[in-house]
């Protein structure tokens, strides 16, 4: 089944099945390599509407799944159905069910974290690896989970939230889609209203109202553009993607016995003010990554740009990509 609604021009909606599930994708271009776009949270497909043209004029086949649990696609009930080796396993699913051998892989935030972890489980299927906004530094001696418990304790902190009982995040934001995703889909320096909450303790309230309520759409974002992704919410609900980060402690404990070296030619890409990457400089990232990374072949951070890397700055990435993407 196809639908020919797609907003990008080129380009249109395919479902496939893939590990099990049916999975909306994003393809286009007729002929190239393949390369693959996978999505964080919360975001959408469209967060790469940027990216397909240009790397349809470039040459490549694109295909950009809606991850499991977005969208369109399947959200199984279960919890550790949304564990890494199930993100992955859907990753590879996709390229099987389009007769694709290889493809360049390309990630951001928890797609870069899919991306990351696909090229470990599956290297032949790769050709290379980009990693936007999300570092990877090989396996950490304890959970983040732990990390974060010990360092946030009894004050909020949004990963720890997703990861309460109750389904209480999910439910946040399913209230009140747009209020999140506006109020994320800034840049560091837009302006806000004063958050209505500023108690830290996680008592205090959930997570939209901690943060400003924004005084303008950032230049880079149009209304229609929002409400596409608001949209995509309204219908498919926060649950799927909450539950990436209720797996974050699976995830250190299925990973144990993987070989953490990525061995594919890889570009890593972020906004010099993404708050991921918490205000390290390039020379500390490529140590960070040196020794699980050793293809590491280029390093790009945009000045004054935040998470959304791909959004905020397209044309700059479009050209690291480019870069990239002929060196392979």
């Amino acid at each position: 089944m196809t639908e020919q609604l797609c907003p990008v021009s080129g380009a249109e909606f395919q479902y496939i099945r893939t590990n099990g599930i049916r999975m909306r994708v994003v393809s286009a271009g007729g002929s190239g390599p393949w390369v693959l776009l996978a999505h964080g949270w919360p975001e959408s497909w469209y967060n790469w509407r940027h990216q397909i043209p240009f790397l349809v004029d470039q040459g490549y086949r694109v295909v950009v799944p809606e991850m499991r649990g977005y969208g369109e696609t399947d959200s199984p009930q279960e919890v550790s159905s949304f564990d890494v080796r199930h993100l992955c396993d859907d990753i590879v699913g996709v390229l099987d069910a389009l007769d694709a051998e290889q493809a360049v892989l390309i990630g951001h935030d928890w797609g870069a974290i899919v991306a990351w972890y696909s090229v470990l489980y599956y290297p032949e299927r790769f050709r290379a690896l980009v990693a936007m906004s999300v570092p990877y530094g090989g396996r950490p001696r304890e959970s983040i989970v732990q990390t974060y418990k010990r360092k946030f304790g009894e004050n909020f902190f949004y990963m720890l939230y997703h990861n309460a009982p109750g389904g209480i995040a999910e439910a946040e934001y399913d209230a009140d889609p747009y209020g999140l995703l506006s109020r994320l889909y800034l840049s560091p320096d837009s302006p806000r209203h004063p958050p209505e909450i500023t108690e830290k303790h996680h008592t205090a309230g959930g997570w939209i109202k901690r943060m400003g309520a924004p005084k303008g759409l950032p230049s880079w974002l149009r209304q229609d553009d929002l409400e596409y992704v608001v949209n995509q919410f309204r219908t498919s609900g926060f649950r799927g993607g909450v539950n990436y980060y209720r797996n974050l402690h699976r995830n250190w404990e299925l990973t144990a016995e993987l070989d953490p070296v990525v061995r594919v030619p890889t570009l890593f890409i972020a906004g010099e003010k993404d708050m991921v990457i918490a205000h390290a400089s390039p020379k500390q990232l490529q140590e960070a990554m040196a020794r699980v990374v050793p293809d590491l072949r280029n390093l790009e951070l945009f000045p004054g740009i935040g998470h959304w890397v791909q959004q905020e700055a397209p044309e700059a990435t479009n050209a690291a990509l480019g870069c990239f993407l002929g060196t392979l």
